[in-house]
């Protein structure tokens, strides 16, 4: 389940990758994602511009289809995976003719946070 505002590109972009990953998202549309991603545990420094939930983990932003894939597999302790910001060049925030920003995936939970995958430079 994927909740986005009605007005972010982005957001869909990162949607179509998921799917031809392999995944189905749903798509909820809110007008304010600050409760959702309370709800789900997300601390706002890691706030991106959608949330999804996927086998009972919360993930932010425009996390890489093969780290969800990665983190369905291994099932670490952990609440789930954020791409804090808006990093060009990460999946949807592709800038034709613009370098692609490295990018940490960062594992979020109550043992605190760590870099799960890291992207690019």
């Amino acid at each position: 389940t994927v909740y986005k505002t009605p007005y972010c590109g982005c957001c869909t972009g990162w949607v179509t990758h998921m799917r031809r990953a392999g995944f189905t998202p749903t798509i909820v549309e809110r007008e304010d994602l600050a409760p959702v991603r309370a709800k789900f545990g997300i601390p706002d420094a890691l706030a991106s511009c959608h949330t999804a939930m996927v086998g009972g983990y919360a993930l932010e932003g425009h996390v890489p289809p093969a780290d969800v894939t990665r983190l369905l597999k291994e099932r670490p302790k952990a609440l789930g995976l954020a791409v804090p910001g808006m990093p060009i060049g990460s999946p949807g925030m592709e800038v034709p003719g613009q370098r692609a920003q490295a990018f940490d995936v960062i594992a979020f939970g109550s043992a605190g946070q760590r870099v799960f995958a890291h992207h690019g430079g």
